[in-house]
């Protein structure tokens, strides 16, 4: 038996755990392939700022960080803006630090979404096919495995997609929060790291 044949056999509730399905592998994919760019990005940019600051040509930050992606460019920005006080430049690094994070978690919801609704949905697929073998025996008039054995074999199908739609879902969405967790720690040590070089540079 193909898949093909297996997805058929599931019954109308297999369409939006195939939706689901699709939905989950292009996130994650995307997801992967942003959190690995940006951490290249990162460093680079990261490396840049500290060349400039050592060099102390701070004319070049301005340019440097106007060919960076805005999710990077804004905390590292934020360093060399002048503000009143320090709780001022805290306040104004934090809230750039929450945009990016914002930033690295987009989208990370859909996961936890179908993670914890493709369960229910195959269930629903259960129940509908256990009420069609009930259909089933009435319209016979007897019971039996031969009456109930394409609506049963329906019901369990459609169990075994949402679990394991949601298992995926649920497996990418756990180490996604935890490469986003290592990516923002890196990302703030090194905004640490140029905060210090340049308040030393500027001495």
């Amino acid at each position: 038996m193909n898949l093909v044949e297996v997805f058929k056999q599931g019954g109308f509730i297999m369409y939006p755990l195939l939706i689901f399905s699709v939905a989950l592998w292009t996130v994650a994919i995307q997801k992967i392939w942003f959190l690995i760019n940006f951490r290249k990005q990162a460093k680079y940019f990261f490396d840049e700022g500290m060349r400039i600051i050592q060099s102390k040509r701070f004319n070049e930050m301005e340019w440097l960080y106007k060919n960076c992606p805005e999710i990077i460019a804004k905390p590292h920005s934020a360093i060399f803006e002048n503000t009143n006080s320090q709780e001022e430049w805290d306040a104004r690094m934090q809230r750039r630090l929450n945009e990016t994070t914002q930033g690295l978690k987009k989208n990370l919801w859909v996961l936890g979404t179908i993670g914890s609704s493709a369960p229910f949905v195959g269930l629903f697929g259960t129940v509908w096919g256990i009420m069609g073998s009930f259909k089933a025996i009435g319209v016979a008039g007897k019971s039996g495995f031969a009456v109930v054995a394409g609506t049963i074999s329906e019901a369990l199908v459609a169990t075994a997609a949402g679990i394991l739609v949601a298992v995926f879902a649920v497996m990418f969405y756990n180490y996604l929060q935890v490469k986003v967790t290592e990516t923002l720690n890196e990302f703030k040590n090194g905004l640490g790291d140029l905060t210090e070089s340049f308040n030393s540079a500027k001495k």
